[in-house]
Formats: structure tokens, C-alpha cells, sequence
């Protein structure tokens, strides 16, 4: 986008191709299952399959056409269905409190749906000054980074249902040979960070990103590199699971309920580990950042004597430089390509940590953005002067409950779009099946 078109409001040309290209991969991504999976559950937390595909349109419609036009709905009990998902809290979710409709219903409403949020970018006033959603655009954009953000909740749930019910398209490949770049700390000294954004900086932001602070940072090291699989696997078999010293009290009781014993993401195999990958499984690459939830990093992190960063500390990081300056990106302000990092679907799985230096930050610090987000020690809340999206109120505020913790950067699946410093993402300390990895940090006097 140019910066006339960023000022004020969306190019109806460039909304209605992001649109299109959302549906596209959306559509990809659900040819890989077999067919017979969409009332299928992957994940307890959160609802069937087959939510998802009618949720997607389903609130663009109710966003978009409905409370942002002002233009009659379809279906309203299916628009009530399909409205808003579910907070993965750490207790399973009885799907069968809910009716889902058949495949020939939900298809119908999902053409409808898709129908009319196309009429409305292709016809409709999309800025209108002093409109509560529709001002600069902002339930277009809304609509566009919403479906953008569910395409990697897609991508994790698909990881959880077996091998079999799915397909693996003809690119499906996997990158295992360890990179050049050898792990150890950087020292990073004590500046300014920028946490999330100004308004009118950027062309649309999430109401969690206003109005973004400037923090004074004592200074730091830093691992260069994430975690790996490798480094990770020295504390599973060295018995860290079962010594509760490395375990909140919170923590070790989940452990036990749920007979967590390692990561999700590996499987024991006699005396070996695999990874459970996409459409198969293979034995564990040592080189690739591990995925693990925060309170399996927060463990690692107090038996190896350091701590997990602050979301602080990870802007420090991954945006600031020697001369006090700040960074659009880690690698400066190119927009995001491959060389990077990995991220925007590149690939089914992660990547060898390092393999991507071209990606690394003013300090040297890699894989900031992409091949797994990255857990911190920050608890989820609005900054100071925090007010509530109009298009989407409940983004942000329903989880101001002290039981998130914020997550920085961005995974194999997260879409470039996505990919500004001020962007936030979250997740409850106990959920383990995001792409999300961390790296260790350690406080300098």
C-alpha cells in the first residue's frame, strides 16, 4: 500500500485481493483433510472442525456487511453460531453442547457469506469518517487479519489429527541440516523500546497495540538462537518433567493431569524421538526450534539458571539498534521475504534454527520473526489509555483476566500481513499445541 492509501482508509482493489487471497488459502488448507473429518475435534479446547469453516465468513458477514453497512445477514441463528469461538482454557470443551448444521448447510451459508462480503468491498462505502467500524476502513481491515490470524489456528489443529486424515499436497517437504550459526548470548544494553504503536502510524492495528508506550529497558543477554529441540532434549531426559523444583505448583498439577511427559510435539518411539509432524512422522530434528507451552519454556529456563524474557526485552531485541534508532523489522525496513525468516505458510514445519541470517536483528540476534512465536514472561493487558476496537470489542479486553501471557513474533504459519512490531498475540501459560518457542534471557547489572 502507498502512504496516501494508508492514511486514510483501504484501496477497495487492494482489500478485495487480500480477500480473495485469504479465501484461496483458507480453501488449501482445508483440502489437505480427508474427507469425514469436519466434526471432528482435534483439539478439546475448542470447537469441531467444521466451526471453522463457517466461521471464517461468518463473521466477515457479521463484521462487514452487518454492523459495519448496516446490510441484512442470511441466516441469524447460523450467524450466532458461527459468530466467535472459545478461549482454550486449560479444561477440555463439550462440543456436543452445540448442534452443528450439515455440510450442504454450512456450504451454502459459506457461498452466500463469501457472496456478500465480496458485493459490499466491491460497492460499499469502506471509509467513512466518524463511522464507529467503518472509520479508516477499520472493520476491512478487521476482517482481513482475522481470518489471516484463524488460518494458523487451522494449521495447529490439523497437527493434532492423525496422519490419516490427511494429505499431503505434492510440496510437502522438510529442512533439517543444522545452520551456520553457533548458539550464545548477546549483550544487548539498556535503551528504549517501543511496545506496540502510535495512532495513525500504521495503517490499522488491533486495540491491544494502542497506544503504544516507550519503556526504558535495563540491559541484557539474550540467546542468540531459540531453544532447539536438542538443547530442550538434555531437560526431558535429564528428568525435568519430574522434579518440581523447575514447576510452579500450577504447573506440576497440569503436568499430572495430563500426564505430560514431554513435549506434544515428540513421540517415543522405543529409545528414540520423533517429531509429530504434519503428514508424518520422523525421527526428531535436533536443529529445529522446540514447540513447547510457556510453562514447559518457563521450566527449561529455571534449570538452566535464566528466565524468559519480557515482551520488553523481546522489542529491545528484535527492533532497537546501537544508534537509539528503531527498526520496522529485525533486518531493517525491506519488507518481509524468504530470506528473512520462516513465516506466511513457507513450509508445513519449522525450519533449522539459524538457517536465515539475513533475518537476524541490529544486535545479532536470529529468527526473531518467524519459524515459532515466542513465549515472555508479560501478562496480557491493554496499555495505558487502552479503549476497545469497535469492530471487535471483545478482542482484546475479554482476556484482560491476568491468565494470558503475550507472545512476540511469528510462526511458519503466521501471514506476513501480520508481521508489524506492535503486533501482540497470546495464549493461556498452559497451552501447548501454538507453534511457539522461546529463548532464555539472563539480567546484566
Amino acid at each position: 500500500m502507498s502512504t496516501s492509501t494508508a492514511a486514510r482508509g483501504i484501496d477497495r482493489s487492494y482489500a478485495l485481493a487480500w480477500y480473495a487471497r485469504n479465501r484461496a488459502r483458507t480453501a488449501a488448507l482445508f483440502d489437505v483433510l480427508a474427507p469425514g473429518t469436519l466434526y471432528q475435534q482435534p483439539i478439546s479446547q475448542r470447537h469441531p472442525i467444521v466451526f471453522y469453516v463457517g466461521h471464517l465468513p461468518g463473521f466477515s458477514l457479521n463484521t462487514l456487511v452487518k454492523r459495519g453497512l448496516g446490510r441484512p445477514g442470511i441466516d441469524e441463528a447460523l450467524e450466532r453460531l458461527f459468530a466467535r469461538g472459545i478461549d482454550p482454557d486449560d479444561a477440555g470443551h463439550d462440543a456436543s453442547a452445540f448442534v452443528w448444521p450439515d455440510e450442504a448447510t454450512v456450504a451454502a451459508f459459506v457461498r452466500e457469506a463469501d457472496a456478500r462480503v465480496v458485493d459490499a468491498l466491491e460497492t460499499a462505502d469502506l471509509d467513512q469518517p466518524g463511522h464507529p467500524l467503518m472509520d479508516r476502513s477499520e472493520a476491512v481491515y478487521a476482517i482481513l487479519e482475522h481470518e489471516a490470524m484463524h488460518q494458523e489456528t487451522l494449521l495447529y489443529m490439523w497437527h493434532r489429527l492423525p496422519h490419516d486424515a490427511k494429505r499431503a499436497p505434492h510440496d510437502y517437504a522438510l529442512r533439517t541440516t543444522p545452520g551456520p550459526v553457533a548458539q550464545g548470548d548477546v549483550q544487548v544494553p539498556a535503551g528504549m523500546a517501543r511496545l506496540g504503536a502510535r495512532r495513525g502510524e500504521i495503517p490499522f492495528g488491533w486495540d491491544n497495540e494502542f497506544p503504544g508506550p516507550e519503556v526504558e529497558v535495563p540491559a541484557f543477554r539474550i540467546q542468540r538462537l531459540n531453544v532447539t529441540n536438542g538443547d530442550y532434549l538434555a531437560f526431558v531426559e535429564g528428568g525435568g518433567y519430574a522434579d518440581p523444583r523447575w514447576w510452579t505448583p500450577e504447573d506440576r498439577a497440569w503436568l499430572e493431569s495430563e500426564q505430560h511427559r514431554h513435549p506434544i510435539f515428540w513421540e517415543r518411539r522405543g529409545t528414540a524421538w520423533h517429531w509429530r509432524g504434519m503428514f508424518e512422522s520422523f525421527p526428531l530434528p535436533l536443529a529445529w526450534p522446540v514447540y513447547v507451552s510457556q510453562a514447559e519454556a518457563a521450566a527449561f529456563a529455571r534449570w538452566s539458571g535464566r528466565r524468559l524474557p519480557t515482551e520488553a526485552e523481546f522489542q529491545r531485541a528484535a527492533y532497537g539498534t546501537p544508534d537509539g534508532s528503531l527498526r520496522t523489522h529485525p533486518w531493517g525496513d525491506a519488507a518481509p521475504a524468504p530470506a528473512h525468516g520462516v513465516f506466511d505458510f513457507s513450509g508445513w514445519e519449522p525450519e533449522p534454527v539459524g538457517t536465515h541470517p539475513a533475518g537476524q536483528s541490529a544486535w545479532g540476534v536470529h529468527d526473531l520473526v518467524g519459524n515459532g512465536w515466542e513465549w515472555t514472561t508479560t501478562v496480557f493487558a491493554g496499555f495505558p489509555g487502552f479503549v476497545p476496537i469497535p469492530s471487535y470489542p471483545e478482542y482484546s479486553a475479554d482476556f484482560f483476566d491476568d491468565k494470558h501471557v503475550v507472545l512476540k513474533g511469528g510462526s511458519p504459519a503466521t501471514a506476513r500481513d501480520l508481521l508489524r512490531p506492535s503486533f501482540r498475540n497470546w495464549f493461556r501459560p498452559r497451552y501447548p499445541y501454538v507453534y511457539a518457542t522461546f529463548r532464555t534471557v539472563e539480567s546484566q547489572a
